[in-house]
């Protein structure tokens, strides 16, 4: 009888186990498909290491002929470096300058501060920083703020937009000192787990070929059925697509082009909110733009997504390069949020174009305009980060011995990108209530309308001056680092 007993008693705890172990597991389950229990990939290593944002990190790059480096570095070919992040030494790493409009111009005016790209694993089989692949310190170019694409990537992530993570960072060269970079994640495998999960789909930079090119597929326009027709798409993949994963892409691309069943081929929610920002920021160096470019275009099971990329250039200063510029502040911080390009743009960009002709998709874009505005400026909060960001920043910039400006220069643009911000944030918010025309015709027919601008100079946020001015001071640095 107490064998009997033994044994039901233990059959009851082997069943009380079984459940406990299937309740567990339900709620694993359960909790990882809520958000309650974070993936592993959501949350590596790498980011509360090098990318958190509460202080300035260090990387020093140890390489024998840095001087050497920096001549040939307008041929963006990897040289292997030794690199030592807050004190941590990674061997084997591949680092070339990285840039389109910006590394031109800096050997064109014979500067050294390049933008840089650094690849643990170019050299090194498996090398990774805590799980990350690849990140680029960015030079701040054209950016006396050192803020706009800092600040823009905080704007996306606030709107639930998957952004790069990113941090200032103090480098030196050999122990000399080379200046303050923003370290920035770049897309790839190890952003795309962490956005998307261990079983990720396919990461794509869409870039021209030539600018006077037509670049449709860089437009996302539908052109054929053949994926050999969209070069500037499949041959920037940042994974290696299959047939499959290229069809699926192109079935896409044409259910885009006929606008109608568009959650069949977009994530329209996240498209939407990108838009919200990427308006707000007045970067024509973009989709939006005329080149077309500076985004990412994610695809899984068919459905597209774009991601923000490179903002250097926003918040109205690509204009400043164009050969006939608009300069009037009055018009660049006023621009339009309904339609924020010319027609001809406008009608070749169907992944904004199309969505915006589906009144419900319209409506949604307005409401999530007005959640940004709301819940990012007009409750402090942009202008907290920017002070925030200002002060831990500043007395590496005043130190900085590459800087494109002086620090008198930098506080001047800090305040400009602050009052450019505010303004037009003021501005939206007028275009959605209809206190202010929200489309170009409607400002035809209204000159003048909307905020006052006119004490804006956006040459103050960085120009073609500061890299004349920056040519003797990079010069030193360079010698230094160069023990000449």
């Amino acid at each position: 009888m107490s064998g009997m007993l033994g044994s039901r008693y233990l059959d009851k705890i082997c069943i009380g186990a079984a459940a406990a172990a299937a309740l567990l597991a339900a709620l694993l389950i359960c909790g990882g498909l809520m958000g309650f229990i974070p993936a592993a990939s959501a949350s590596p290593e790498y980011a509360a290491r090098l990318f958190d944002g509460s202080r300035v990190h260090r990387i020093d790059i140890r390489m024998e002929d840095w001087a050497g480096f920096i001549a040939a570095a307008p041929e963006e070919e990897y040289a292997s470096c030794t690199v030592a992040i807050d004190g941590e030494e990674f061997h084997q790493v591949g680092v070339r300058a990285k840039g389109n409009n910006s590394l031109r111009l800096t050997e064109e005016y014979g500067l050294s501060r390049y933008s840089l790209k650094l690849e643990f694993d170019h050299f090194a089989d498996g090398g990774n920083y805590y799980g990350l692949d690849k990140f680029s310190l960015d030079a701040s170019f054209q950016d006396n703020s050192y803020m706009k694409t800092y600040l823009t990537y905080e704007m996306m992530d606030f709107m639930g937009i998957p952004a790069p993570l990113c941090s200032y960072v103090w480098v030196t060269v050999n122990g000399e000192d080379w200046g303050l970079f923003l370290a920035i994640e770049e897309p790839e495998e190890a952003f795309a787990r962490r956005n998307f999960g261990p079983e990720y789909g396919q990461l794509y930079k869409p870039d021209y070929r030539s600018l006077s090119a037509e670049n449709a597929d860089v437009a996302l326009q539908y052109i054929d059925e053949n994926p050999d027709s969209y070069p500037g798409i499949f041959e920037r993949a940042k994974f290696s697509p299959s047939a499959a994963d290229k069809a699926r892409l192109v079935e896409a691309l044409r259910v885009l082009s006929t606008g109608e069943d568009l959650e069949t081929a977009v994530d329209v929610d996240e498209v939407l909110r990108y838009f919200a920002v990427q308006v707000f920021v007045m970067n024509w160096d973009s989709y939006l733009g005329y080149t077309g470019h500076n985004y990412f275009l994610y695809e899984e099971d068919g459905i597209l997504s774009i991601l923000p990329w490179d903002y250097n250039l926003a918040f109205g200063t690509y204009a400043l390069g164009m050969t006939d510029p608009i300069s009037d502040p009055n018009v660049l911080i006023n621009y339009p949020i309904n339609t924020p390009a010319e027609g001809e743009v406008m009608l070749n960009r169907p992944l904004y174009h199309n969505l915006m002709q589906n009144d419900e998709y319209f409506a949604r874009y307005h409401d999530y305009f007005d959640e940004f505005l709301s819940g990012y400026f007009e409750s402090g909060r942009f202008e907290a980060s920017l002070r925030q960001t200002e002060r831990m920043i500043a007395p590496y910039v005043q130190e900085d011995p590459t800087a494109f400006c002086s620090f008198a220069d930098h506080q001047l643009a800090v305040e400009t990108l602050r009052q450019v911000c505010l303004l037009r944030a003021e501005s939206a918010r007028g275009q959605l209530e209809g206190r202010f025309p929200s489309t170009l015709r409607s400002q035809q027919e209204q000159p003048g309308a909307g905020v006052d601008a006119s004490a804006i100079r956006l040459e103050d946020l960085g120009d073609f001056d500061d890299l004349r001015s920056a040519k003797e001071r990079q010069d030193a640095a360079l010698a230094a680092v160069s023990g000449r």
